[in-house]
């Protein structure tokens, strides 16, 4: 849709009306988000457009914009997220996976066509004719494209995986995405398995076989897709040769630690640190960058390397001018400065990593953690109940937002409440006046937007979720699941303690990411009950590790944002000079 340059109309800030009704319509389409999410999504305060634009085919298109990126953009009516707003919020939508070499064909205006599909070790995401979806590549979860199915996944999958599979609307390099910061998208570990291990003869067999149709832009310039990841080959002098022996080598423990402590050091510069993270200090770069490169049954302890000490280590570091060192403050040593063109980093090999690296306890599981797929659903109430009967729901039954959404427009033009003169408008019966206006609208209000109706009835349903571990049969279960908490508390002596909650929800053994922890942090932890609750463990761990436990839970064990609290708490940042 996006694929050649698109005409803009007009260019004016949203109004305070529509920025509610805004609000109103996401929360409509898109169930899943939270009202913290929402607002975050559609700030109050801060400046909003809305841009009204024609596309090179003539289509009429509302976009919305925040902080100069397109977030949304409005089509017929149906609203759609832009790959800005599906990275903040990578679960917004079903995902599917296909190869990189794809990607240039779906920016030339391609629709995707399904033998590009990489189908997962958990299968396809289920979804229906129509309903939209993203699009990511192997290897990254960052979705890359966004469309709508074209058929449903039991169609997909009866049809051999052929003809096409998806409508696409939108996708990252395209021109929508020009109009914003152009970023590129950031790094999403994908939650299971990929194809990654594929043989590269199958892959470009696949490509061979893949039929792409749709129009190209004419200067088709290729880009290399992100998620594509080329080993450098190993110079002669044997450099870059594995920096992680095991313990059988022959060698003594502090020469195998030596060697640890480099491929730690190199391997965080090569792939974790960014220039935009400098100054960095060097406890943070040793807590939250050497330690997360560590393989997997293995210990970083820089007191059992030759080095004894970080500082040490550092000024050595220092010394081959891969780093630069400064005490910007009295006693607390930062690194201001890293030559990324250095040798020994360009020509250094990253481990492959192993298929179990992000176990819950490290060494003591052989399956990996998977964070379960949560829904959010909507339970029919007795109160409610003659609005649902004729879709074949009763008292008790738990409904998508799509459902409910279906229900209601069912219901409305069964009964011929859709306004003759308006169709946006729907006339209230007086069960739907039971069932979704407040006492003193009852004579009130005798008509409602299509938009207004909806997030009313979602209002008023209770909230419900379903709960699906891997392996496992979901679980429904009523109310809204409790967010994993963290907490900042303070003990004797004044002394600070993070405190985390409700990990069994998630799948998280408590006793493992306690473990954990104490690993990354250098810090003892503590696994006790919760105070007052008849059941329930907490880890307490010593000091503000806030920020260690945002990676592990977010960036290892891929467990979505929105269901933690709290992660705003992390120590800032000192001041960059």
């Amino acid at each position: 849709m996006f694929a050649k340059a698109f005409r803009v109309k007009s260019n004016t800030a949203i109004k305070g009306s529509d920025r509610r009704k805004l609000r109103a319509d996401v929360t409509a389409a898109f169930a899943t988000l939270g009202t913290d999410q929402v607002s975050e999504l559609i700030p109050g305060k801060e400046e909003l457009n809305i841009v009204k634009l024609y596309t090179h085919k003539g289509d009429a298109v509302t976009v919305y914009t925040s902080g100069g990126n397109p977030i949304l953009f409005a089509l017929e009516k149906n609203l759609y997220p832009t790959v800005y707003t599906l990275w903040s919020y990578p679960d917004l939508l079903p995902t599917f996976t296909t190869w990189p070499l794809v990607l240039e064909k779906l920016v030339g205006g391609a629709d995707l066509m399904l033998p590009g599909l990489v189908v997962p070790p958990a299968g396809l995401p289920q979804v229906q004719k129509g309903d939209l979806c993203a699009i990511a590549l192997v290897g990254n979860r960052a979705p890359i494209a966004i469309g709508v199915a074209a058929l449903s996944t039991a169609e997909m999958l009866a049809a051999g995986l052929k003809g096409r599979g998806f409508l696409v609307l939108h996708t990252y390099q395209d021109h929508l995405w020009r109009s914003g910061d152009k970023s590129s998208p950031p790094s999403i570990a994908p939650p299971v398995q990929d194809a990654a291990d594929v043989s590269e003869e199958k892959v470009q067999g696949d490509m061979r076989g893949l039929a792409l149709q749709g129009e190209k832009d004419g200067n088709g310039e290729a880009h290399q897709a992100h998620g594509e990841r080329s080993v450098p080959e190993a110079p002669e002098d044997g450099s870059t040769q594995d920096l992680s022996p095991g313990p059988t080598d022959g060698r003594s423990l502090q020469e195998q630690m030596d060697d640890l402590l480099q491929q730690c050091f190199l391997q965080a510069l090569k792939c974790r640190v960014k220039k935009a993270d400098l100054p960095l200090l060097t406890s943070t770069f040793l807590g939250s960058y050497m330690f997360s490169c560590c393989p997997e049954g293995r210990q970083l302890d820089v007191k059992k390397s030759s080095y004894k000490k970080l500082s040490k280590f550092l000024q050595h570091m220092q010394q081959e001018e891969i780093v630069q060192v400064k005490e910007l403050s009295r006693g607390v040593e930062s690194i201001v400065a890293v030559d990324w063109k250095h040798p020994r980093i360009t020509s250094f090999v990253i481990p492959e990593p192993s298929l179990t690296s992000q176990t819950v306890q490290e060494g003591s599981r052989e399956q990996p953690y998977h964070p379960p797929d949560i829904k959010a659903l909507y339970c029919v109430p007795a109160s409610m109940t003659l609005l649902f009967q004729q879709s074949g729901h009763k008292k008790g039954s738990t409904l998508e937002a799509s459902e409910v959404r279906a229900s209601v427009i069912d219901y409305a033009k069964k009964n011929d409440l859709v306004d003759a003169n308006n169709k946006n408008l729907v006339k209230l019966d007086p069960i739907l006046c039971d069932c979704i206006l407040e006492k003193n609208e009852q004579h009130a209000v005798v008509k409602l937007p299509w938009d207004n109706l909806l997030s009313r009835c979602l209002e008023k349903l209770q909230p419900a979720y379903q709960v699906t571990f891997p392996g496992q049969e979901p679980v429904v279960k009523k109310g809204k699941i409790c967010p994993i908490d963290i907490t900042l508390a303070q003990r004797a002596s004044n002394k600070k303690v993070t405190v985390v909650r409700n990990l069994e929800a998630y799948g998280l053994d408590p006793c493992s990411v306690a473990t954990i922890l104490q690993q990354r942090c250098q810090a003892s932890t503590t696994v006790m009950p919760v105070p007052g609750a008849k059941d329930g463990l907490q880890v307490q761990i010593q000091g503000n590790q806030i920020h260690h436990l945002g990676q592990l839970l977010l960036e290892e064990y891929g467990l979505p944002r929105r269901h933690i609290q709290g992660l705003e708490k992390a120590p800032k940042p000192g001041k960059k000079k």
